[in-house]
């Protein structure tokens, strides 16, 4: 045995970073911090994809790949493997959802989480350089902008202002409640570099004796005594006595680790070779992710500057007038491309994700073998309405597309889905957006936060994993249902939540 923590924090992602920093405020706890990945403990050790903001990076990946749908078809699914981890390699949207969204859950029984009680903990977390009181922070780690217009490219500022001209509401600040329509996107970005909770709330702790971070250090399972977790074994057989585990590994990752331990549902467990501790069915159900899809179009090349920095928050047909809006679009590129990809040399879309989806989907092992990933079957589209829901996006951007200013920078025929696809003709517009629809990268929910388990809760409302003692998980895993937004900022507030309870109970 090798190792001694009083809270051993599994996963520096994220939520797990917050959670590493939070806990380590208190002088007499004794923290751990694990991560598969590398780490830069400087920012100027970090690779520079890591560094730049202005666009996503997957060259830090797990290489999640989701088991084939109906038509033989898998897709991407990047997770990074990286300390910060997602928040290390994304997009910095700093999106909070709805008020809707919370209130949600509370009505399902969890009154803890409701966007009242949540509100302080969003606020907590952010330094936001635009708004303050009563809906923002000032003093956070995670300083977040939106980018004036002057600092946007041609393609974003035409999109705003062409759906402003379609009679898109224009938003100043889309994580003000009730905020739908077009604006800026607020971003976690400073100065061109990516603010990841791990060059923000993980930085910030470093210098703290109580504080060990072990990057390198990928998780097999956890280890259990007479109903009680007391401590973490290593991939390679070393074990880490913790008084405390804090699973904080993702959507994938948490229930997987649980799954390897002997914690979740009895029959799949057995299938998989491993020997049943908790039965608990909840573990690996409930996947829910945000489908996406684009419309591709030619436009001019050499076009420089910020890229995802204006987004329009709307509801399709299906949405309910009083819920969340359920769509996002927003602007990707220009990219200078080759010209038997677009004949003008380069190409824009207009993405657009189904951010209130209704499918489900679910993650089981194949086997015991912690080098073995999971099968993910992420359950895209798996309802009807979430395709007809996303036919209404790509024909929302289509109308953007046509109107100035938008369409002057439009050199030729749509690419994609092209124009032998009529607006009218639904049922291709169906089969072309099942065909072609990609992860937003936001899994939540396999893990989810509940009082039954009987009923598919994995952990109570405070965190704490059914059936055991001294085991937590704090990360998106545990979200009963999907924000309607990016799930960065809701991860990261997850995490204050749970850290809050777990130093102040």
């Amino acid at each position: 045995m090798a190792g001694l923590a009083d809270v051993a924090v599994v996963g520096g992602g994220s939520a797990g970073c917050v959670l590493a920093s939070r806990l380590s405020e208190d002088e007499q706890a004794n923290v751990l911090l694990i991560e598969a990945g590398p780490d830069g403990t400087d920012v100027t050790d970090l690779p520079a994809d890591v560094i730049d903001a202005s666009e996503p990076t997957v060259a830090h990946d797990w290489g999640y790949v989701s088991e084939p749908d109906a038509a033989g078809r898998s897709v991407a699914l990047p997770r990074a493997r990286v300390m910060g981890g997602c928040s290390a390699t994304n997009a910095c949207f700093a999106l909070r959802g709805a008020p809707v969204d919370y209130d949600g859950w509370a009505r399902s029984g969890l009154a803890e989480w409701s966007f009242e009680e949540v509100l302080p903990f969003f606020c907590r977390l952010e330094a936001d350089a635009d708004f303050h009181e009563p809906w923002h922070g000032a003093h956070g780690p995670i300083p977040i902008r939106r980018h004036r217009p002057e600092e946007l490219n041609r393609n974003q500022r035409a999109f705003i202002d062409a759906a402003v001209s379609l009679g898109m509401p224009y938003v100043e600040d889309h994580n003000r409640p009730g905020a739908v329509g077009v604006g800026p996107t607020p971003r976690n970005e400073r100065g061109g570099v990516r603010m990841s909770t791990a060059v923000t709330y993980l930085a910030a702790a470093r210098s703290r004796s109580n504080l060990t971070v072990r990057a390198g250090a990928a998780v097999d399972r956890l280890e259990v005594t007479r109903g009680r977790v007391c401590g973490v074994r290593l991939i390679g057989g070393e074990l880490i006595a913790a008084g405390a585990v804090v699973l904080a590994a993702g959507a994938y990752a948490s229930p997987a680790i649980l799954a390897r331990s002997g914690i979740g549902p009895a029959d799949r467990l057995a299938a998989a070779g491993v020997d049943v501790i908790v039965d608990l069915p909840g573990v690996g159900e409930n996947l829910i992710d945000h489908p996406l899809i684009a419309v591709d179009l030619p436009t001019r090349p050499g076009v420089s500057g910020p890229r995802f920095q204006a987004v329009a928050t709307v509801r399709s047909s299906l949405a309910a007038a009083d819920g969340p809006p359920d769509l996002h679009l927003f602007v990707a590129g220009p990219f200078d491309v080759a010209t038997d990809v677009s004949p003008s040399g380069a190409i824009f879309a207009i993405v657009a994700g189904l951010v209130g989806p209704r499918s489900r989907g679910r993650l089981q092992l194949r086997s015991a073998d912690p080098a073995e990933l999971p099968r993910v079957d992420v359950g895209h589209l798996r309802h009807r309405d979430d395709v007809d829901r996303l036919v209404d996006a790509v024909l929302l951007a289509r109308q953007i597309s046509r109107i100035d200013p938008l369409a002057a920078l439009v050199t030729g025929d749509e690419l994609a889905p092209g124009p032998l696809i009529a607006d009218r003709d639904r049922a291709t517009l169906r089969h072309w957006v099942t065909s072609q629809v990609q992860s937003y990268h936001h899994p939540v929910g396999t893990c989810r936060l509940g009082k039954d388990p009987d009923h598919g809760a994995v952990v109570d409302p405070r965190g704490r994993v059914h059936g055991l003692e001294q085991l937590y998980v704090a990360d998106a895993s545990v979200m009963p249902t999907i924000p309607s937004a990016g799930t960065n900022l809701p991860t990261i507030m997850v995490a204050e939540r749970i850290a809050d309870w777990l130093c102040h109970g």
